[in-house]
């Protein structure tokens, strides 16, 4: 369980004009592994702030499984079509000035470092946590920028989320799955509940899980938000060589695929090119835009394929929802003589119901040890993985270069590694390819 509660920020405070690595040391030292959520203390900050809305339109996507995919959809397509676009997502890959970016840019140090800056001279003696600080600069950063629509991403839920203290203009929300129990519930119908917090009184709430939890509806209903759910007020056809999606009377026809991987970003994009057309009085797109929008759209670590003397399949898939995406996904492509599976996990995750959709796709096993108190250490995923496969090739290793190495040292040319389980595996393997190119 993660810490709750008091502000544990040390006096040790970093200069104003502390570098951004000093800034983000500090406060993971102190909050990085602290969840706490609630509004209030955001709220209290942001008016201290005297925080203007962002950008005069935003959209807020929630979600299971599909939300990072849904943001970079929406930014790709609005700014194909000219729109100054701010987004803000968690958790990030390499470096932490991803998750705020403008027009698909990632925020440099210094506007990040003022921004925390500013955020601590105005908090006083309210406690926040590592993510609210940065829901806050985010907020900071896209108000001063002269944006015309800003994207945020929940970063846990969605009714006590640091970025529902904004109203969104339209809310979106992607697939839902069991992830976070412990703070959300255990039930795809209290999951539902909570991400539905972020819809609003008269303004369209697009859904676009095509099982959706009847309590997403019931809440819809009590606040009075305009639900618009596939299947029922829009949808889209799979035409083999390209797609259809229509709602009502606007229909698109001979869509190109997007270029992220997998069946399941048909139904992203069907949900995002609803709010296209929910906001297309305030933010005119054309057919054309869209159609470059989802040519064009790129997100490092979902199912991203490297083929090397090794072919990688590397996913950030954490959750039994995504990982039953990732197999489907997985069965699209050619089998692999052998196929290799190097996990990294989180402490907080359910891990038999992770591991257990992979067993028909993988011969070798290595699991790597994550640091931190939430990272879960390789033994305890092996012991896992025993008790659904008793006969299974298994190797534990201290950290993901460790394992990488492993693998590599026995692997043949042609062989599969798939590398999954935390954005925090994604990240290390994707240092490990990028510090050495030439590596199998």
């Amino acid at each position: 369980m993660l810490a709750r509660g008091s502000d544990v920020l040390s006096a040790t405070t970093p200069a104003a004009t502390a570098p951004l690595n000093e800034w983000l040391a500090w406060l993971e030292a102190a909050r990085g592994e602290h969840i706490d959520l609630g509004l209030e203390r955001c709220v209290e900050v942001a008016a201290r702030l005297e925080l203007p809305r962002p950008a005069p339109v935003v959209v807020t996507v929630a979600g299971t499984n599909g939300k990072g995919s849904s943001v970079a959809l929406l930014s790709s397509i609005w700014r194909g079509a000219g729109y100054r676009v701010g987004a803000y997502t968690s958790p990030h890959l390499l470096r932490y000035n991803e998750r705020i970016r403008i027009d698909s840019v990632a925020v440099d140090d210094a506007r990040i470092s003022a921004a925390f800056a500013r955020i601590e001279a105005a908090r006083e003696s309210v406690a926040l946590t590592y993510f609210e600080f940065g829901t806050l600069a985010a907020l900071c950063i896209f108000a001063e920028a002269g944006l015309d629509v800003v994207v945020l991403e929940v970063g846990l839920g969605g009714r006590l989320d640091a970025v529902n203290i904004v109203d969104a203009d339209v809310a979106l929300i992607a697939a839902i799955g069991l992830d976070h129990e412990d703070w959300l519930g255990n039930s795809r119908e209290q999951i539902a509940t909570e991400k539905a917090g972020i819809m609003r009184k008269g303004r369209v709430a697009v859904c676009s899980d095509n099982d959706l939890p009847h309590t997403l509806l019931d809440h819809a209903a009590q606040c009075g938000a305009l639900p618009a759910v596939l299947g029922v007020d829009f949808s889209f056809e799979d035409e083999g060589v390209d797609w259809t999606w229509w709602s009502g009377e606007s229909v698109l026809e001979h869509l190109p695929y997007p270029a992220l991987n997998g069946a399941h970003q048909l139904r992203n994009a069907a949900g995002v090119l609803k709010v296209i057309d929910v906001l297309q009085t305030r933010l005119p797109v054309d057919a054309a835009h869209i159609a470059d929008g989802l040519r064009t759209v790129s997100l490092p670590g979902r199912f991203h394929r490297l083929s090397r003397t090794l072919d990688y399949v590397i996913d950030v898939a954490h959750n039994p929802q995504a990982a039953e995406i990732f197999t489907a996904t997985l069965a699209r492509l050619p089998t692999a003589p052998v196929t290799h599976a190097l996990i990294g996990m989180l402490n907080t995750k359910n891990h038999r119901g992770f591991l257990a959709p992979l067993l028909p796709d993988v011969q070798h096993w290595h699991f790597a040890t994550l640091g931190g108190s939430t990272g879960a250490r390789a033994e305890e995923l092996a012991a896992c993985l025993r008790e659904l496969a008793p006969r299974a090739v298994i190797h534990c290793h201290d950290n993901v270069a460790a394992a990488h190495a492993a693998i590599t040292a026995s692997a043949v040319a042609g062989e599969r590694v798939l590398v999954l389980g935390s954005f925090l595996t994604v990240g290390a393997m994707l240092e490990q390819l990028a510090a050495r190119p030439s590596l199998s």
